[in-house]
């Protein structure tokens, strides 16, 4: 629970970080050898106080109404916001980074944090209705959508082939330093 609170401290900050995201290659004290998803080879110096979070598969079902939910959204065909991904926030997270912003996932994407009011079930998948502070919106969250959740992590899971969301400040050097670490469970890549 200390450490979602503290997650949940970090991901208010604004302006908000930069993040790296790929695969492990190597582990070597805090320093973390990483193949980011576009290729480059990157060197990560964990700080500290570096806050490290699982990442895990959950079922659609999952998400109740009341559900404090991020979720990655494209404009679908008919322009209606298409999730790309859906994470579930535990309670202890509620209202990290409410709201709703462009986000650097995909072309076009936003990232929305919010209370999910409504959930109707459809011929092509589930529409939610997700309320935050400054407003609603509508989501379609088809079958194919990845839906995950938080859980505790140590560094026993930073290891050879995991996949990672680091979120980073760069070194004058060109390497980074990063207090905050989300690694995929049982080979799963981040979807966010």
């Amino acid at each position: 629970m200390v450490a979602f609170s503290t997650l949940s401290a970090v991901c208010q900050q604004a302006p908000t970080p930069s993040r790296v995201r790929g695969t492990i290659e190597s582990v070597d004290g805090d320093l973390l050898a990483v193949k980011s998803r576009s290729g480059e080879d990157v060197k990560l110096h964990m700080t500290g106080d570096i806050l490290l979070v699982g990442i895990t598969k959950i079922a659609l079902a999952d998400i109740k109404v009341g559900s404090f939910i991020g979720t990655t959204t494209v404009p679908g065909p008919d322009g209606m916001p298409t999730a790309v991904e859906v994470h579930v926030f535990p309670e202890a997270m509620r209202g990290t980074g409410e709201g709703s912003r462009p986000y650097d996932l995909r072309p076009n994407s936003t990232m929305t944090n919010a209370t999910v009011s409504e959930s109707v079930v459809g011929n092509d998948g589930h529409t939610l209705l997700v309320k935050y502070k400054d407003g609603e919106k509508k989501v379609l969250v088809t079958p194919e959508t990845p839906v995950v959740t938080y859980v505790p992590a140590d560094r026993s899971d930073l290891k050879a082939g995991a996949k990672i969301i680091a979120f980073v400040k760069q070194r004058a050097d060109g390497s980074f330093d990063t207090s905050r670490i989300s690694v995929g469970r049982d080979g799963l890549t981040p979807p966010m």
